[in-house]
């Protein structure tokens, strides 16, 4: 990945700098053991931006999975399982849905995934994730135990 920066005159005579972006892009990939799962992948976003070298930009994590989500929020275990409880009770595993008359088995996490979202985009400072207090990165599993990747683009100089 190589960029410039350089300078050029402006059409008053004046000296500007021309910034020439950075783009980074990275797979990430999941296997959960569990159907459901919620995964603190901060750690990976991070080195994943020090591999890209960006100091000032944007990072997009994206969950590439129609069963599974990234989202924002603390890493707190008990707040965790609260999800995981809301979410059975607003789309149970065992309810009917017409998607499994198809089928599959996986209507609930489809909703799940809905309510939870697909991606996060987070500004990048100084090299490093510009979050408010206490929020991480997560991936969110509801259909679990195969393969899936989460999408990690990162943009800036």
């Amino acid at each position: 990945m190589d960029w410039a920066s350089c300078m050029w005159l402006a059409p008053e005579g004046r000296m500007r700098r021309l910034i020439i972006m950075k783009s980074y892009r990275e797979e990430l990939w999941f296997e959960t053991k569990t159907r459901r799962a919620y995964i603190n992948i901060t750690p990976q976003i991070e080195v994943l931006i020090h591999k890209s070298g960006v100091r000032e930009g944007l990072v997009l994590v994206n969950a590439m999975h129609i069963t599974a989500s990234v989202y924002i929020n603390d890493d707190e275990p008990g707040l965790l399982r609260d999800y995981d409880d809301f979410l059975e009770r607003l789309a149970p595993h065992e309810a009917r849905y017409r998607h499994n008359d198809t089928g599959e088995d996986n209507g609930d996490a489809h909703l799940k995934r809905q309510v939870m979202g697909r991606e996060v985009v987070v500004a990048i400072t100084d090299g490093r994730l510009d979050f408010g207090p206490w929020e991480q990165i997560f991936y969110g599993e509801f259909d679990g135990c195969r393969r899936k990747r989460v999408l990690v683009k990162i943009i800036g100089e």
